[in-house]
């Protein structure tokens, strides 16, 4: 496995599988050279900063449950 694909997993913190079904998907810019396909880190970047999910920072009232 490549050093630059080592990387990317370890960013993203997952499996081989899943950078390949995002390509398959077309959820990732991607850039196909030949055989290769390369997965540009401002492409990446976007990825995660659109998956990101902020989190619910509302108050809880008298007895309310959120």
């Amino acid at each position: 496995m490549s050093a630059g694909r080592q990387a990317l997993l370890k960013r993203l913190g997952t499996t081989a599988r899943f950078p390949r079904r995002l390509i398959a998907e077309r959820r990732i810019v991607f850039v196909k050279v030949g055989r290769h396909v390369r997965i540009p880190e401002r492409a990446l970047a976007e990825f995660v900063t659109a998956s990101t999910v902020q989190p619910i920072t509302a108050r809880r009232r008298f007895g309310a449950v959120a």
